[in-house]
C-alpha cells in the first residue's frame, strides 16, 4: 500500500517508501502490545520513508491518510498563524507517533510536520489504524495514553509561550521531550543540536547554549557529543529559580 507524504518541494519522497526493516519494526513501542494475529496485520501494512531535512510529512488542511512515528531523526510540529508567523508546537523525537487526534476524528491536519534533520518516519494506514481501535484492547490503551499525554504536553506548551524566563523556555521544552510515554525512544539520552533546538523553542543558538551551560552547572543535563543526557528530569520539569 501506497505511503502518500506530502511535499510540494520534493515528490520524490513518496518513492522512497519501502518495507520496514526488522530493526525499525522492533523500534515500534505499541507493535508489542498487539496479538499475533494483529500485529501480522499491521507488520504487513506498515510502511517508512526516508525523509530528508526540510521534507513537510503533514501539511495544513491536507486530509489524514496515515498515522505516523518516527523511527530516527527528529521532526518539528508547527502552524502559521494569521500574520503570517510560524508558531512551533513542539518537537517529535525517535518512538514518538503523533496525529491520533486528527486520525480518530479523520479530519485535515491543523498543523504541519516537517523534519529537521534526515529522518525515518513510519506510517500506518488509516483504516488499520481504526481496525486495531475495533479489535485491539491493547492498541486502545496505547492510543488513549498518547491523547492523556498529549494534552498535558500542549497545556505546558502553552505555558511555556507565556514564559519571558529563556532558561526556563529552554528547560521545559527539553523536559517535553523526554517524556516516556510519547518518546520511549529518546531514553536518557536526545541526540539533537542546540540549533535544533533553538528552532524548536524559539530562541537564538547563543541563548540556548547559554542555557543549556546553566542547565548542566545545575546538574540536571550533561552535555555530550551530539547530544544531551538527561540526569534530573523532575528537575527539568520544574520550576527554576
Amino acid at each position: 500500500m501506497a505511503l502518500q507524504f506530502v511535499h510540494q518541494q520534493d515528490p520524490s519522497l513518496h518513492q522512497r517508501r519501502r518495507q520496514p526493516s526488522f530493526t525499525e519494526l522492533q523500534s515500534i513501542p505499541w507493535l508489542a502490545l498487539l496479538s499475533p494475529a494483529e500485529r501480522t496485520r499491521a507488520e504487513a501494512e506498515l510502511v517508512v520513508a526516508d525523509a530528508k531535512s526540510g521534507d513537510f510529512i503533514c501539511r495544513f488542511g491536507k486530509p489524514v491518510t496515515y498515522w505516523f512515528g518516527v523511527v530516527e531523526g527528529l521532526l518539528k510540529m508547527s502552524a502559521d498563524n494569521a500574520q503570517g508567523m510560524t508558531m512551533t508546537f513542539t518537537g517529535v523525537p525517535p518512538g514518538g507517533w503523533f496525529g491520533e487526534g486528527t486520525a480518530l476524528k479523520r479530519e485535515p491536519y491543523r498543523y504541519n510536520i516537517q523534519a529537521l534533520r534526515n529522518s525515518v518516519v513510519a506510517g500506518l494506514p488509516l483504516e488499520t489504524f481504526h481496525w486495531l481501535l475495533d479489535h485491539s484492547i491493547g492498541f486502545n490503551r496505547f492510543v488513549m495514553n498518547q491523547l492523556n499525554e498529549r494534552l498535558g504536553q500542549f497545556i505546558a506548551a502553552r505555558e511555556i509561550d507565556r514564559m519571558n524566563n529563556p532558561d526556563l523556555r529552554v528547560a521545559r521544552s527539553l523536559a517535553a521531550l523526554f517524556n516516556p510515554v510519547l518518546y520511549p525512544g529518546v531514553g536518557d539520552i536526545l541526540r539533537i543540536t542546540q540549533q535544533e533546538l533553538a528552532y524548536l523553542v524559539g530562541l537564538s543558538r547563543q541563548r540556548v547554549n547559554e542555557a543549556l551551560s546553566a542547565l548542566q552547572v545545575q546538574g540536571t543535563i550533561r552535555i555530550e557529543y551530539g547530544g544531551l543526557r538527561v540526569l534530573d528530569l523532575a528537575a527539568l520539569r520544574s520550576r527554576m529559580s
